[in-house]
């Protein structure tokens, strides 16, 4: 779908010089001299490179098309995680690096949605919120206050984020799995 150099935003993902980009800064600029344009800065999804542009409104570039569809995960090895189509039953494997560290986010049939661009798995968008049990935390100081500081804790998945200072070990929270943050504990 073509798209005018004025609408690309940031998170989108664009075909430009026969690569496919994923935007990650677009800042409309209005000079004194000259028209307006969009200086967007993207990152290639296969290569890593990244690269500044600029796009005139009047400038026209590709929109890539995603496909979406749900797997639920399986099983992990040493270098990709497996998931399965649950109406097809058909598996996949998507190389760790695709994930990095949220990959440690992935429990036993956790259904997620896989983005494919030409029939190639191109990300994978976990739950917003996932439940996880503290394996060990810090003993919190006295005289902390609840608001304004929080301690280190381990996860059971190896994970590490900050906690407040009430929380402790084995106690179950919910974790952003966007920011991989803390939000809550479970009671």
């Amino acid at each position: 779908m073509k798209i005018l150099g004025n609408e690309i935003k940031p998170g989108m993902l664009i075909e430009h010089k026969n690569d496919l980009w994923e935007v990650l800064k677009a800042q409309h600029v209005k000079p004194g001299k000259g028209g307006a344009f969009n200086q967007v800065e993207m990152k290639s999804v296969n290569k890593n490179t990244k690269l500044n542009e600029r796009f005139r409104s009047s400038d026209s570039v590709e929109k890539a098309s995603l496909d979406e569809e749900k797997y639920n995960f399986l099983y992990e090895d040493e270098n990709d995680y497996y998931f399965i189509d649950q109406k097809t039953f058909e598996q996949i494997n998507i190389a760790k690096k695709i994930l990095g560290s949220k990959g440690k986010l992935l429990t036993e049939n956790l259904e997620v949605t896989i983005n494919f661009y030409n029939e190639k798995p191109l990300s994978v968008n976990l739950p917003n919120q996932i439940t996880c049990k503290i394996k060990s935390t810090d003993v919190a100081l006295k005289g902390q206050t609840v608001s304004s500081s929080y301690k280190p804790a381990v996860l059971t998945n190896g994970l590490k984020i900050q906690v407040p200072p009430f929380i402790e070990s084995e106690d179950a929270i919910i974790v952003d799995t966007r920011t991989i943050e803390y939000i809550k504990k479970i009671s």
